[in-house]
Order: C-alpha cells, then structure tokens, then sequence
C-alpha cells in the first residue's frame, strides 16, 4: 500500500497563494477560505513581508522597477497612477518621483498610505474617466493615465509639478511620434487647449 499525502492545511494555502499572487490583501483571503490569523503566522515564519496596513508580499516574490505602482493600486484600488509617477511609467521624463502620485474622486475618501509615500490629487467628471490605461504589474491590476491625458495632465496641474517638467514631457511626447490630434482631445478634456497651445506650436 503506498503512503497517503498529508492533507493540505490552510497556512499551506496560504503559503501557495501568496508565492501565486506575490501581492495580496489580506480581505482577498476571504475567497479562498482562509483565516487572517494564517498571514501573521507565515510573517513570523519569515515567509511574508508587510508593506502596510493589510498588504503583504511573499518573501521571494521579485519586484520590478514599478512595483511602488503596484502596492500603491493594492492599497488604492480605485485609485489612478498619474502626473510624475505616470510620466516615468511612459518615459516621458528624466524625473524619478519618490512619491506614487494617484489620481482619486473629489467625494473620495483620502487614503492612509501609511509606510508608503503617496501625492494624492482630486479630479472629476471626465477628466477623472478619460484616458485610463489598464497594465499589469507584478500580478497587480494597475490604472494608469495614458500618454496624452498625462502630458494634459501636466499643464494643468502645472503648479504641482512644474511648467518646465510639463515642456519637457510634452517634448518627449512629440519626440516618441505620438499623435498630437489625441493630445488635442484630451487637453480639451483637461480644459488647457489655450495654454498647451503656444508650447505645442512651438515643438511641432
């Protein structure tokens, strides 16, 4: 007779899910049937890392040059990566943000980042809908601002981030060939046709 395998346990789920997923929040567990109080005794075990507040990854899970992009969309599902963090997404700048910038609702509550660095900022209507990208980072369903709206983005909040930085990406836009009629559009989403006007002029 050949030797039966031991049954599987929760925390051996557990262990499974979080090297499947790499990221995870603790209420995804609920679908899977498995306990919270598992997830503090794998970080015990050395097996989980927490990130914040209900956010964990698994101890060799591989991290990407935009994994900030993902556990900032894990912590802020409804939330979109926009402005700088946007920007270097497309490479559309020399800038390296050391904050996530995301984009929420007006009536959104504001996020408690709490160990991670997040620049939040309120739009509405269509210029909080337009243009959003779905990409998937390190298993993680981030929303992203596409090129355009990006650049859009820039002039105007051209306050927060800079003119210079706004040209600069407006620059890089047009020197990748991307489509100016689109940057058009979604400045007029953005409501700066009058001020990109004269800098698109004078790149194109």
């Amino acid at each position: 007779m050949g030797h039966r395998s031991a049954p599987r346990t929760k925390i051996d789920s557990l262990s499974e899910l979080a090297r499947e997923k790499g990221l995870f929040r603790v209420h995804e567990l609920d679908a899977h049937g498995i306990p919270h109080k598992y997830v503090y005794r794998l970080e015990k075990r050395g097996e989980l890392v927490r990130l914040g507040r209900g956010i964990y990854q698994h101890v060799d899970h591989e991290t990407t040059a935009h994994h900030s992009l993902a556990v900032a969309s894990k912590r802020v599902p409804h939330g979109v990566i926009c402005l700088l963090s946007a920007l270097r997404f497309h490479e559309l700048t020399t800038q390296n943000p050391y904050e996530v910038w995301m984009a929420i609702g007006r009536a959104d509550a504001t996020p408690n980042p709490e160990s991670m660095r997040l620049r939040v900022v309120r739009m509405s209507g269509k210029s909080r809908e337009a243009g959003i990208e779905e990409h998937t980072i390190e298993n993680v369903s981030v929303k992203v601002y596409n090129p355009a709206k990006t650049v859009a983005d820039c002039f105007k909040f051209r306050s927060k981030v800079g003119l210079d930085v706004a040209i600069e990406a407006l620059r890089d836009y047009v020197r990748d060939g991307r489509p100016m009629d689109t940057l058009w559009r979604f400045a007029g989403i953005c409501r700066v046709q009058t001020v990109i006007r004269p800098y698109m002029e004078a790149v194109t």
